[in-house]
């Protein structure tokens, strides 16, 4: 899915390097939007991996905030000891050079350097209704902890809607509802615009253009930018920051970058791929 997103994601759609010296770590998380990532271990020593399943990541998180860190924001080592007791399942290997690692979607993990070695890794996307489920439930929940998503799963949805022909219904279904729903937001944000007398800017998309988060929030903003110049620079906001500054949206411009037919056009023309494809969600 990562190279449908259409511009470059530090670390994840490319390689990065880790260069560790023994018994440097890295703490345990999960990757960017539960997204699955590949490692290999140049060398020349070991790394030590501990891996918990995906199931799993609530008790985790439970015992996080038992011990008052933060799963998204702190940096935390869990005590083995701690997950046996809490019945939590542990994968615990070494990786010695030339060994590859799958990380799998959602999987939380943490890793140390036994010896002086170099690992080059970066993350994947199967087109699996399981990959982009777990990575739209986190970016929703990324959204409630006040945590950003680097992966646009907005933007990165409506490319794969444009690009790609999806057979499996579950997947099918499930970015169907994301194309819907943002579909129905922005309608509804243009709506409430005109309302208030902004004028609506037509400002397209520039090729290979990064997405835009909101300078305070960090949320995603998806077509419908709300723009104001702060310290000499030009920041994009989301609508609940922009009306939190100015219920009536004074001193914002506001940018679209797509035309809503356009949007309709790619809704429409998303069908499930089949012998027997139903017009059932043509949208009118």
């Amino acid at each position: 899915m990562l190279s449908h997103v259409g511009h470059v994601i530090l670390g994840m759609n490319t390689v990065q390097l880790y260069m560790k010296v023994p018994g440097s770590r890295t703490p345990g998380h999960q990757e960017n939007n539960n997204f699955c990532s590949i490692n290999i271990n140049i060398g020349p020593g070991d790394c030590e991996w501990f891996a918990v399943p995906d199931a799993y990541w609530g008790a985790i998180y439970a015992l996080c905030e038992q011990h008052q860190l933060n799963y998204l924001h702190g940096s935390w080592w869990p005590v083995l000891e701690d997950l046996y007791h809490a019945n939590i399942p542990v994968y615990r290997f070494l990786q010695r050079p030339g060994d590859l690692v799958w990380v799998n979607a959602g999987c939380v993990h943490w890793v140390q350097a036994v010896g002086w070695c170099n690992n080059i890794a970066w993350n994947v996307g199967p087109l699996t209704a399981r990959q982009y489920q777990l990575a739209i439930e986190r970016y929703e929940w990324n959204k409630l902890q006040s945590f950003k998503s680097i992966v646009p799963m907005l933007h990165l949805s409506w490319n794969l809607a444009r690009n790609i022909k999806v057979s499996d219904k579950r997947l099918f279904d499930l970015i169907k509802n994301c194309l819907l729903r943002t579909l129905v937001k922005c309608c509804r944000i243009l709506e409430f615009v005109r309302m208030k007398g902004v004028e609506v800017k037509f400002h397209g998309r520039g090729k290979n253009e990064s997405s835009h988060y909101c300078g305070h929030c960090e949320v995603e903003v998806f077509d419908i930018l709300f723009i104001k110049e702060q310290e000499k620079r030009h920041v994009v906001h989301c609508m609940d920051c922009a009306r939190k500054q100015s219920a009536n949206l004074e001193g914002f411009v506001c940018l679209e970058e797509y035309k809503l037919q356009e949007l309709c056009d790619v809704y429409n023309n998303f069908k499930l791929y089949s012998d027997s494809n139903q017009d059932q969600y043509r949208l009118v």
